[in-house]
């Protein structure tokens, strides 16, 4: 099965069902990959209608757990918190090809798996 596109209420949908599941978030912006794992405990929403500028998303996915990133020199570190958010944007596109989503935005593309 190849990717397809979701709406962000489909992709919420599907998302909400990996919910207490170890998880990859895999964020690609510019040169730089990071890694993160989590155990996702809750998926929430945030709007900030408060924005300085627009680097500031004016929406954000918000995955919560407990978990650990993966360093430049290989050593997982814990989160400093148990917040993991992605901006949003009104033109973000959402992708899921069965086993993993892809979230591409203006910044970078997150993929989310199940570990």
């Amino acid at each position: 099965m190849g990717f397809q596109f979701l709406t962000i209420e489909e992709f919420n949908d599907l998302l909400q069902q990996w919910n207490g599941e170890t998880i990859k978030i895999s964020k690609h912006e510019l040169n730089d990959l990071d890694e993160t794992l989590m155990t996702l405990q809750e998926i929430s929403y945030d709007r900030n209608t408060r924005r300085i500028d627009d680097y500031e998303p004016m929406h954000a996915l918000q995955l919560n757990g407990a978990g650990t990133m993966e360093t430049d020199i290989g050593e997982p570190q814990t989160l400093p918190s148990s917040l993991y958010e992605i901006p949003l944007e009104d033109n973000s596109l959402y992708e899921f090809d069965g086993h993993q989503f892809l979230v591409s935005t203006s910044r970078g593309v997150y993929k989310i798996e199940r570990e």
